[in-house]
C-alpha cells in the first residue's frame, strides 16, 4: 500500500501534468508521450527528435542544484530536462537509510545492514517504497540506493550500508528494496558495480588519485560479486545502475567494458551512471565500455579533465573514435526507464523544503529496528526483563543517553542533527520497565566522541614540521613551536606559507605521565593520521576521504617521559584539513560509579557503540576507547549483564563468556530507544538473523593477508576466490564467534517433514516449522545446499530463506523454489553455468551452523 504522501504525490502529478495530458490524447506531434508505446519505442521517437546539443547535455550532470531558489539543495546530481519534449530533468540523490545530503523533514531509517538481519522481502520492499516516497516529495526522482555490495572484510567502512556477504540474500533483499523504491515512479540506482568492497584507496591518494585495483577471478566474480546486480536487474528492472571508483582487474570500473558487459547479458535497458567525481576517468574508452552519465560533470575540482562535455564528446566523434550510434545508444539508455517507470507521464512535484516525516514511515522504522536486531546471547533466560521479574535494573552507557549511536555521521546517510536529535534509550527502557522497577544509570565511559583536547600543559617542546610533500619526504619548509594539536576546519597549515595543496606535517613532543594507568587517546579529523608514543602505535586514521573519529589506548607508567609523535597527510581526504588530539588521563570515577550501580541491581545493560562510516575502514574489529574494560568490570560487579551493541556490524568480544546477553542493534534509525526498549523488556521478540559473520579473531577470514586486504600498493588481490564470509569458515572448518545466519528468539522453534519434489524445471524444498515456546516469535528458516566434491564449491550455500511468524504450539509449512540455477557452479573454461554430476544434499536448519534437517538427492534421476 502506498502511504498517504506517496499518494499525494501521483495524485498531484496526475493532475499536473502535461505530459500525461498528450499522452491521454495519443501524443499529438509528440508521439512519445503517447503512453500506449512501449518504452523502447517512445525512446526511439524522443532520440530521433533531439537536436545533436540536447543528446550530448543529457551525458553530463550538474553539481548540487538548488532547485527551488531557497538554499536547500535538492539535487546531488542534476541532468536538465528538455521542456520542449516534455522529458522532466533528473534530480538524483543519496541515501540509504533515508533522505540524506542534509535534508530536513525526513525519516532516519535503521542502516541496510540491519534491514538485512530481518530476512524480509516484504519488509524490504515496504522500505523501499518509503525511501521512495519521501525522495519524491523532496522533488527527486532518481535514489542512489540500494548499495548492495558484498561485505569481503568486516572492516569495510560501508558495512552498514550493504546488505550481506552472501550475495543470494544481498540479491534478494536488493530486488526487493529496489521494486519498492520505483513502485512510487522514480528510479533506483543500485551500486556500487563492481567489487567495490574496501574504502582503504577507493579514490587513491593526490593528486593522481589511483584507485584500488582489485584482482577478481572471473569465477568469484560470477558466483559472489555480480549475483546481486543481475537479481536487481532481472528480478526489480532497475532503472539504473552506479559504477564504481575502484579499478577490475586492471580497468576502471567505469570503462571496464568486460564487467559493464554483463549488464547488457542480463537484459539491462536502463543508464550506467558514475560515482561522483572520480569514477569517470576517460572519454572513448567509458563510452564503448557503456557508461551513459557522467557525474557530476564539469571540470573536476580534483584535478581530473572533462570527459563528457559536449566539447569532448564532438572532438571524439569527429575523430571517429565514437559514432553517432554511441551517442544515440546512450541516449537512449537514459530515456528509456524515464518512460518506463513514469517519470515522463507522471513527474514529481515534490519539494526540497517539504516534511515528508509520515507516522507509518515513523513505525516502519521501528519495526525493521525490532526485526532486524539480534539477539546472540541469552544465559539463563536473563531476558526478557518484565516487572515482577525484576526489580531493579542498572543502565549503563555513554551510548543509553543522548549520544545514542542511530545513524552514520558522515556519507549519504540520514544525520541525528538533521532530524532534531533522537529518544535516549534509558528514556525509554524506564517508561517500559514501569515505577515499580528501580533504574539507575550511569555514563561509564567518556564514549565514541572527540576527547578533550590535550592541553598545552601536558606537552614538553611541542615541535610542528610542515612538509610540502604529502608523504613527510624532503626537508621541512617550516619548523615551529605550537602549544596543541587542536585545529578545526581551517586546518594548520593556516599561516604556515609556502604548502602546495597536497603537504603533510610531523607533530613531536616529550610527555609526562603524572600517574600511572590506561590512558585513552583520540584523533579527529580528515586525511591520513598516526598517534605513536614510545615506538608503540596507539591511534590510526588510515588512508580516508571523509573526517573520521578514533580512538586508542595504552598504559603508561607515572613520571617516566615517553616521546609523542603525530603524523598528519592530507593526500587521501576530500575533507577540511582538522586535525585534533583528545585524551582523557587515567580516571576510574566513571567505571567504579558503573560497578557500583551494577551492584545494587538485578540486572545491568551495558550500552557500547562505535563509528564506522563511509570514507574509511576499520583499523582493528575492537570496540572503541575504554568500552571493552567498562563491560568487564560491569559484568564482574554483576553477572546478569545483558550488552546492546550499537556498532557497524561485527566487533571483537574479549567479554562474551562473562555476560549474559548480548544484542546486536546495529545502527537502528531514530525509533532506536522505542526498539530496544520493547525488545528487552518483551513487548517485541528478537527475530533477527545474522547477514554476516562475526569472526572470532581478526586472524581469520578470506582477507586474512595484506595482499588480500588491504593490498599492496594499490593492488587488492582476491584470491580466496569464492570463499568469502561463511564458505571460508565452513571451508577451513573454523569456528566463528557467531556464524551467518545466527539469532536466537524469547521462543524456541522445531523443524520437521523435509520434503523435495520437482516442480517443473525445477524443485520445491518444503518443511514444518513448528513454535515450540512459550511465546508468539518469528523464525527465519534457512536452506542451504552442497554440491558434490566435483564442483570444487564450499560446504554449504544460502540458496532459501523464509521468514514466518508462529504462535506458541503452531506450525507452518514454508516452500523453497530449487531452480537448476541454484545448483550450478560457474565453468571458466567454458564460461557459463554448470551442474556437476553427483549427489547435492540440501540442508534445512536456523543457522549456517544450525542445520536441523537435510536430505540428499540426484538431480539426474
Amino acid at each position: 500500500m502506498l502511504s498517504g504522501i506517496a499518494r499525494t504525490i501521483l495524485s498531484a502529478a496526475l493532475c499536473a501534468s502535461p505530459a500525461w495530458a498528450a499522452a491521454e490524447g495519443g501524443g499529438g506531434d509528440r508521439p512519445w508521450l503517447d503512453a500506449t508505446r512501449t518504452p523502447q519505442e517512445r525512446a526511439a521517437l524522443v532520440v530521433a527528435a533531439m537536436t545533436d546539443e540536447e543528446k550530448l547535455r543529457l551525458l553530463q550532470g550538474d553539481t548540487e542544484l538548488d532547485a527551488n531558489g531557497t538554499g536547500v539543495n535538492a539535487c546531488v546530481g542534476h541532468i536538465s530536462g528538455i521542456a520542449r519534449l516534455g522529458l522532466p530533468s533528473l534530480c538524483m540523490g543519496d541515501g540509504p537509510a533515508g533522505v540524506g545530503n542534509g535534508m530536513k523533514g525526513v525519516t532516519q531509517f535503521p542502516a541496510p545492514v540491519m534491514g538485512a538481519a530481518t530476512f524480509d522481502r516484504a519488509l524490504m520492499q515496504a522500505y523501499g517504497q518509503a525511501l521512495g516516497t519521501e525522495h519524491a516529495g523532496k522533488g527527486r526522482n532518481v535514489v542512489l540506493a540500494p548499495t548492495i555490495n558484498i561485505i569481503r572484510t568486516p572492516k569495510w567502512g560501508r558495512l552498514a550500508e550493504t546488505l550481506s556477504e552472501d550475495p543470494y540474500l544481498a540479491g534478494q533483499l536488493g530486488s526487493a528494496i529496489t521494486a519498492g523504491i520505483q513502485s512510487v515512479g522514480v528510479i533506483a540506482t543500485p551500486k556500487h558495480f563492481v567489487a567495490n568492497n574496501q574504502e582503504w584507496l577507493r579514490l587513491g591518494d593526490g593528486p593522481a588519485y589511483a584507485a584500488t585495483d582489485a584482482l577478481v577471478p572471473e569465477r568469484a566474480l560470477h558466483e559472489i560479486y555480480f549475483p546481486a546486480f543481475e537479481s536487481v536487474v532481472k528480478s526489480a528492472r532497475a532503472g539504473s545502475i552506479m559504477c564504481a571508483y575502484n579499478r577490475v582487474n586492471g580497468r576502471y570500473a567505469c570503462e571496464n567494458p568486460a564487467t559493464l558487459g554483463q549488464l547488457k547479458t542480463w537484459g539491462f535497458d536502463g543508464f550506467v551512471v558514475a560515482d561522483w567525481y572520480f569514477a569517470h576517468r576517460s572519454t572513448v574508452a567509458a563510452v564503448k565500455a557503456g557508461l551513459d552519465i557522467s557525474m557530476p560533470g564539469g571540470v573536476s575540482p580534483f584535478g581530473f579533465a572533462e570527459f563528457y562535455g559536449v566539447k569532448e564528446l564532438k572532438a571524439a566523434r569527429a575523430r571517429g573514435a565514437i559514432i553517432e550510434a554511441d551517442i544515440d545508444g546512450m541516449v537512449a539508455r537514459i530515456v528509456t526507464p524515464m518512460f518506463r517507470l513514469g517519470l515522463v507521464d507522471r513527474p514529481v512535484t515534490g519539494n526540497a523544503n517539504a516534511d515528508v516525516r509520515d507516522p507509518a514511515h515513523l513505525a516502519l522504522s521501528e519495526r525493521i529496528a525490532e526485526e532486524g536486531t539480534v539477539l546472540l546471547r541469552n544465559a539463563r533466560g536473563i531476558l526478557p526483563l518484565r516487572p515482577g521479574r525484576v526489580a531493579s535494573v542498572a543502565v549503563i552507557g555513554d551510548d543509553a543517553g543522548a549520544n545514542v549511536q542511530t545513524s552514520e555521521r558522515y556519507g549519504g546517510f540520514v544525520k541525528t542533527e538533521d532530524i532534531g536529535g533522537v529518544r535516549a534509550p534509558l528514556d525509554a527502557l524506564k517508561a517500559a520497565l514501569g515505577p515499580r522497577v528501580t533504574v539507575r544509570y550511569a555514563r561509564g565511559t567518556l564514549g565514541i566522541a572527540p576527547l578533550p583536547a590535550m592541553p598545552a600543559s601536558a606537552f614538553h617542546d611541542l615541535t610542528a614540521r610542515y612538509y610540502a610533500s604529502p608523504d613527510w619526504s624532503g626537508q621541512p619548509v617550516v619548523t615551529r613551536k605550537e602549544a596543541t594539536i587542536d585545529y578545526a576546519e581551517a586546518g594548520p597549515k593556516a599561516g604556515v606559507a609556502g604548502l602546495p595543496a597536497l603537504w603533510s606535517a610531523r607533530w613531536t613532543a616529550r610527555f609526562i605521565p603524572r600517574r600511572a594507568g590506561t590512558y585513552r587517546f583520540s584523533l579527529n579529523g580528515g586525511g591520513e593520521m598516526a598517534l605513536t608514543i614510545d615506538g608503540q602505535r596507539v591511534v590510526t586514521i588510515p588512508k580516508q576521504s571523509f573526517r573520521l573519529v578514533t580512538h586508542g589506548t595504552v598504559w603508561l607508567d607515572a613520571g617516566k617521559p615517553v616521546a609523542l609523535d603525530l603524523a598528519y597527510s592530507n593526500a587521501p581526504t576530500l575533507s577540511a584539513n582538522e586535525v585534533r588530539l583528545g585524551w582523557q588521563a587515567p580516571d576510574s570515577t566513571l567505571i567504579d560509579e558503573a560497578v557500583a550501580a551494577a551492584k545494587q541491581a538485578q540486572v545491568a545493560v551495558v550500552f557500547v557503540a562505535d563509528h564506522v562510516s563511509e570514507g574509511a575502514d576499520r583499523t582493528d574489529l575492537r570496540l572503541p576507547g575504554d568500552q571493552d574494560a567498562l563491560i568487564e568490570a560491569v559484568a564482574a560487579a554483576n553477572p546478569n549483564t545483558v550488552v546492546v551493541l550499537h556498532t557497524v556490524g561485527p566487533v571483537l568480544m574479549p567479554w562474551r563468556d562473562k555476560v549474559a546477553g548480548i544484542l546486536a542493534a546495529w545502527y537502528p534509525g531514530e525509533q532506536a530507544a522505542d526498539a530496544i526498549a520493547a525488545l528487552l523488556t518483551g513487548k517485541a521478540n528478537p527475530s533477527g538473523k545474522l547477514p554476516v559473520t562475526f569472526p572470532a579473531d581478526e586472524t581469520h577470514g578470506p582477507t586474512d593477508q595484506p595482499a588480500r586486504y588491504p593490498g599492496i600498493g594499490t593492488t587488492a588481490r582476491y584470491d580466496e576466490g569464492i570463499l568469502v564470509g561463511y564458505r571460508w569458515y565452513d571451508a577451513k572448518r573454523i569456528a566463528p564467534l557467531y556464524p551467518f545466519g545466527h539469532g536466537l528468539s524469547y521462543t524456541t522453534f522445531g523443524y520437521s517433514s523435509l520434503t523435495l519434489v520437482r516442480d517443473g524445471q525445477g524443485w520445491t524444498v518444503r518443511v514444518n516449522v513448528r513454535n515450540t515456546g512459550r511465546v508468539a516469535g518469528d523464525e527465519v528458516a534457512q536452506l542451504y545446499v552442497a554440491m558434490p566434491a566435483a564442483a570444487g564449491e564450499p560446504p554449504r550455500q544460502l540458496k532459501g530463506f523464509a521468514r514466518v511468524s508462529l504462535p506458541p504450539g503452531e506450525a507452518a509449512t514454508v516452500s523453497f523454489p530449487l531452480a537448476s540455477r541454484d545448483l550450478s557452479y560457474w565453468d571458466e573454461a567454458a564460461k557459463d553455468w554448470r551442474m556437476a554430476k553427483g549427489t547435492y544434499r540440501i540442508a534445512v536448519g536456523a543457522s549456517s551452523r544450525d542445520i536441523r534437517l537435510v536430505r540428499d538427492f540426484d538431480p539426474a534421476r
